[in-house]
């Protein structure tokens, strides 16, 4: 997709179900002819090509079901043929911009390591809605980033992604790695790491003024897991080279947030570690010194992704950021509880839950608020350290997940989403594959509160 120059470009008239009797009544008879024989009634997701004078195909009808949605046309880029398309009748607006979104984000197809089968239909942009790029351009980075292999995408990879981010919007990057992570304090994410060839490293990005409303985010990395020594099977060790998603919407958020100058003083923690299988892989049972000072017993190695956010979190919190925010693939408990494609949301603070919900809602990125439930912290009861990195029980996992982080969050308002980060099956504008799940909600919740 690009911003709208006045080239050629076939028109597409969006028409609801409601409004398509009498826009049919206003189209010619050779155009209603067209319409009957396309079996055409203003579906979601419903294409038609209607002709022009010389009766060739010269514009596009399509379905928009009972409303506009993000949705609607994400679809279109793959149905229709390749070449250059224009909204006609959308106008410039809330309608527009779902549109244009939804068409960007379907539009959307992971080729890194294949010859693409055709190029997408494009649409050209109207310039009232170019913001939409970048949010699209968030959305693919983020995606991408998920989607590589673990071969192409382990610690000191997903480094150099964030290093060129920085680059690119003169942000300062800070990393500690290896050994100096133990004389740094940062004990879980060394542990977690140490057994991987790609050293643990912990990426800690900053940018804005200083003086500006603090906005803290922190993504899991761990760019591989195999479990650990507690290892998955097969098929659960399939899909995860998107254990790293938490780190890709942390550093696509950023993205959203410094090429949209929000005047804001970001900081972005990454724990980037691959949970390996070695001769130095942490053990079911060890105790290790987080960077806040509290023990922590491992009762299963597979629960590592809060471990190296615990070090991550409680760094953050030295500082007492405004918000702090943090995304993670992090329990299977949340998918059995919400499904795949809707985002487990963790809060302390109401007034922000309640407002990042509405803003999703508004977007149409939605989150589900899951409670902090205080007396479900007897199940990270340890006899030998401060904490148990799980419960020994298989019930509540999502929500002692979050009270593990809470300990490490500080007192400031925090935000915690346990996503999928996956799509599991084609559907409109969500193409197989990493998915960005939450992070258009939180970009819109910020945009809101920030810029005003």
């Amino acid at each position: 997709m690009i911003e709208d120059d006045g080239r050629p470009a076939t028109p597409v008239e969006v028409v609801a179900q409601a409004d398509f009797d009498g826009w049919r009544a206003g189209q010619d008879e050779r155009a209603r002819a067209w319409l009957a024989s396309a079996g055409f009634q203003a579906r979601a997701g419903e294409l038609a090509w209607l002709p022009g004078a010389d009766g060739r195909p010269e514009r596009v009808a399509a379905g928009l079901g009972e409303s506009a949605k993000v949705a609607s046309l994400g679809n279109a880029p793959h149905k229709l043929p390749e070449g250059d398309y224009r909204l006609a009748n959308a106008g410039t607006g809330e309608m527009s911009r779902k549109l244009s979104l939804g068409w960007g984000l379907g539009a959307y197809r992971f080729n890194a390591y294949r010859e693409a089968r055709r190029a997408p239909a494009r649409l050209l942009v109207a310039q009232a809605d170019r913001a939409v790029l970048g949010e699209l351009r968030a959305v693919a980075f983020c995606r991408d980033l998920i989607n590589t292999p673990a071969a192409d995408m382990l610690p000191h990879h997903l480094e150099a992604a964030a290093r060129e981010l920085a680059a690119a919007h003169d942000a300062e990057l800070e990393v500690v790695a290896g050994e100096a992570l133990l004389r740094r304090r940062f004990g879980t994410i060394h542990a977690v790491g140490r057994a991987s060839r790609s050293a643990p490293r912990l990426l800690d990005l900053r940018w804005g003024e200083p003086g500006l409303p603090k906005v803290t985010l922190a993504g899991k990395g761990v760019c591989f897991d195999s479990g650990g020594l507690d290892l998955k099977s097969a098929s659960g060790m399939r899909l995860m080279k998107k254990d790293m998603a938490g780190a890709a919407h942390a550093l696509a958020l950023a993205m959203l947030v410094m090429a949209g100058a929000l005047p804001v003083r970001l900081r972005v923690l990454v724990p980037a570690v691959e949970n390996a299988v070695a001769g130095g892989a942490y053990r079911p049972g060890d105790v290790i010194r987080t960077y806040k000072g509290l023990t922590v017993e491992v009762e299963n190695t597979d629960a590592e992704g809060r471990l190296v956010l615990a070090d991550a979190l409680a760094l953050a919190a030295e500082e007492e950021p405004d918000l702090l925010v943090d995304f993670a693939t992090l329990t299977g408990a949340a998918r059995t509880a919400l499904g795949t494609e809707l985002p487990a949301m963790f809060a302390n603070d109401d007034e922000v839950a309640g407002e990042l919900a509405r803003h999703g809602e508004q977007v149409e990125d939605p989150v589900w608020r899951m409670p902090l439930f205080p007396a479900y912290r007897r199940l990270l009861k340890s006899e030998v350290a401060d904490l148990l990195n799980c419960p020994t029980t298989p019930y509540g996992g999502a929500i002692a997940a979050a009270l593990f982080l809470e300990r490490f969050a500080g007192d400031g308002p925090w935000l915690h989403f346990d996503i999928m980060a996956w799509n599991l099956a084609a559907g409109p504008a969500r193409p197989v594959g990493g998915e960005a799940m939450g992070l258009r909600a939180v970009h819109a919740y910020l945009d809101a509160r920030f810029r005003a």
